[in-house]
Formats: structure tokens, C-alpha cells, sequence
């Protein structure tokens, strides 16, 4: 009886390669599913997660600012927002109506970025943390 000693290890490493993946799809879910009860336990509140019964108020200061331009700005405007692609961010001379119609609507090579992408409190934000 030769029996080949390649099926059994085969079949292993199949079984193993197929585990990894619906384990990893399983942990994909479960990450989506808090996403969205941390999403709806947020707005419980009031509709906004930093509410006042936290202490800190409805304002601009709840919006991590430096976060969400690292994510959506960063990679034109350079890593410290002096000028990449794009123009420097940093002590802009635009005024705040200016700021947010060229986010809102793009210009030049500039994409629009819709409320999804960015809120009118992060906006806010990042307008107050450049114009300084």
C-alpha cells in the first residue's frame, strides 16, 4: 500500500488557509456591528456625540480638527499642512464663507467634499485651527 503523504498535508493547509479567512470575515463584521452602536448610542443624546450632558458643549472644540484633516487633507496639502499638491492650509487669508464653498464645491483640482465626508463642525474646525 503506497499511500502519498502530500494529500493529508494538502488538505491541512486548505483547511487552515480557509479558517484564517472566515475567521477574518467574521471579525469584519463584528467590527462594522459596533461601528454602528457606537453611532446610534451617540446620537441618543441629542443627535451629537459630544453633548452638553457630557460638560463640554455643542462646539467647534468637540471636532477632532488635526484627525480629520490628516484623513482627507493631508495627502494634497502635505503632513503639516504647509503645501504639497496643494496650497498651504496653514494661516489662510481666506475668510470662513470662502473656506467652506471651495471644500464644499472643489476648486481647480480640488475634489467637493460633501457633508457625509466632512461636517459643517469639522469644517468649522479646521477653518478655526488654520486661520490662526
Amino acid at each position: 500500500m503506497n499511500k502519498n503523504p502530500i494529500i493529508p498535508f494538502l488538505l491541512i493547509i486548505f483547511l487552515g488557509v480557509g479558517l484564517v479567512f472566515l475567521l477574518s470575515a467574521q471579525g469584519a463584521n463584528q467590527e462594522e456591528e459596533g461601528e454602528e452602536v457606537a453611532t446610534e448610542e451617540g446620537t441618543e443624546n441629542g443627535g451629537e456625540e459630544g453633548s452638553e450632558e457630557e460638560g463640554n458643549g455643542a462646539s467647534s472644540g468637540d471636532v477632532d480638527a488635526e484627525g480629520v484633516a490628516q484623513n482627507s487633507c493631508a495627502s494634497c496639502h502635505g503632513e503639516d499642512f504647509s503645501g504639497g499638491m496643494g496650497p498651504a492650509l496653514a494661516g489662510t487669508d481666506l475668510s470662513e464663507e470662502e473656506f467652506t464653498d471651495i471644500v464644499r464645491n472643489g476648486q481647480g483640482s480640488m475634489p467637493a467634499f460633501s457633508e457625509d465626508q466632512v461636517s459643517d463642525e469639522e469644517l468649522t474646525a479646521m477653518y478655526e485651527m488654520w486661520a490662526e
